[in-house]
């Protein structure tokens, strides 16, 4: 990607038909997660936000699409995010193997009943 993405399409849209396949369906499992969720541009990647402020991050590579941050996880959780993280605060998918939409959106519920709890 040389020139900043001003949305989300054109991010995606910027990458080679293979990542960006991936990309669409990372954006359309988060969006099933958290229906009420916007999106925008952040830090040059696409943010998933709730209530206007950010939530989730995810963003296309030439081998793989990445997930941002992590979020505080129960056990369960850990065990399934473990073979994915990626340096702190990332997990990193493979296009190489299949990517675990469902793990996705689990992630995104995650932050979600998170910052409900913080609120509450």
């Amino acid at each position: 990607m040389v020139t900043k993405p001003t949305s989300v399409d054109a991010y995606i849209d910027s990458y080679p038909p293979e990542v960006q396949r991936v990309l669409r369906e990372v954006r359309r499992s988060l969006h099933e997660a958290v229906p009420d969720a916007g999106e925008r541009i952040s830090y040059q990647i696409p943010t998933l936000t709730l209530e206007g402020r950010p939530l989730v991050y995810f963003a296309g590579w030439s081998k793989h699409v990445s997930v941002y941050p992590l979020p505080d996880a129960d056990e369960a959780l850990s065990r399934e995010m473990a073979p994915y993280i990626a340096g702190k605060g990332t997990l990193r998918f493979p296009l190489d193997r299949p990517v675990p939409y469902a793990l996705i959106q689990r992630l995104a519920r995650t932050f979600v009943e998170q910052r409900e709890t913080v609120r509450d």
